[in-house]
């Protein structure tokens, strides 16, 4: 029970008085922290002893991006105090950490699951290997924009994090290689998510490497990853049975081969009528596909693959199969801008 007491007195909790904000329980303190934002919770780990030690132990998820200014001399602050974090988010504007402070966080937040640590410019290989030793738990990792990475430091990364779920490599031109995408498969069986976006350096052996070695894998963005050719959609079209989103804006080298790979896919791996209908509302197959600028494509191909896959939408509002820049594909619809247009045409007109 809680009683305001007349002032200079405090205030009773459970027959404990509480005349100053340091007497105030831990088991209260815990149930605040998640209620105030990260720059409250950081400062208010500054009030005494007591407090430091609540919000240390309770806090497992922080966000620094909020801070412009100074962020590395932060990060080597808080680290050795917030050991128990399992989720940090380090997204910068402007490029501010130093491995000294990714350093900092292997040496002391061994739980952490989820890092990001995007557009950190000034980042090497060291901030790597560090992790890789101290953080072998992490299942979420965003290194975009990290263009001083390199595949060996990335390989290395990929022998100790091999709980790996969602992987956003998204402009890392140098990490990003067949050597790095042949380790990934060989050692991250669970990833479900990868981003490649612009990596020209990632090739079918990649891909083909990743298919095989990646059977859960759910989102792969593959945009301006010029260098894939049909080989690369086929192998996820055969391997990767749980694909729900695929990016190929940009990649010519895509022809009709591929559309069709993906449609018999969905074919040959039709779930029986039972399991159909019980999943009868989360449907199975592609629900996002980009084929932007892939030029090569003709419209049969492609609307073949729309028919196949219901979830794949060209009408406004919905619009899950993006043909921008394909002049040749107008003429693809889904069943549901087709119907439209039927009822539309089917709608008397008022006498004049």
């Amino acid at each position: 029970m809680v009683a305001a007491g007349n002032s200079g007195v405090g205030v009773r909790m459970e027959g404990a008085v509480i005349t100053e904000w340091k007497d105030i329980p831990m088991e209260l303190l815990l149930r605040i922290v998640p209620l105030v934002d990260d720059r409250t919770a950081i400062v208010a780990s500054g009030v005494c002893c007591g407090w430091r030690d609540a919000i240390c132990f309770g806090l497992t998820q922080l966000s620094l991006s909020w801070c412009r200014k100074n962020m590395n001399n932060l990060v080597l602050s808080l680290a050795p105090k917030f050991t128990r974090l399992r989720t940090l988010i380090l997204r910068q504007e402007y490029p501010q950490l130093e491995d000294n402070a990714v350093e900092a966080i292997a040496n002391f937040c061994h739980d952490i699951q989820e890092l990001d640590l995007s557009k950190s410019f000034k980042l090497s290989d060291h901030s790597l290997y560090v992790l890789a030793r101290g953080c072998p738990n992490i299942m979420k990792l965003n290194i975009s924009g990290c263009t001083s990475f390199s595949d060996g430091a990335l390989e290395y990364l990929t022998n100790f994090c091999q709980k790996l779920k969602i992987l956003n490599l998204c402009g890392c031109v140098k990490a990003a290689t067949d050597r790095a995408l042949q380790a990934i498969g060989r050692n991250c069986k669970m990833l479900q998510s990868l981003n490649l976006g612009w990596c020209d350096n990632v090739g079918d052996i990649g891909v083909m490497s990743l298919a095989y070695g990646c059977p859960d894998l759910k989102c792969l963005d593959l945009c301006g990853c010029v260098r894939i050719t049909d080989d690369s959609v086929i192998a996820l079209a055969d391997k990767c049975l749980h694909l729900r989103s695929l990016d190929l804006y940009y990649c010519r080298n895509i022809t009709d081969r591929a559309m069709y790979s993906l449609a018999h896919s969905r074919v040959n791996n039709k779930p029986s009528l039972w399991q159909s209908m019980k999943g009868r509302y989360d449907e199975e197959g592609l629900r996002s596909l980009n084929i932007s600028q892939c030029t090569a494509l003709t419209p049969s191909a492609v609307q073949t693959l729309c028919d196949t896959f219901p979830a794949l939408h060209t009408c406004s509002g919905r619009h899950t199969l993006v043909m921008s820049g394909c002049l040749s594909l107008t003429s693809v619809h889904c069943a549901c801008a087709v119907q439209a247009h039927r009822t539309l045409n089917t709608i008397p007109h008022t006498a004049h």
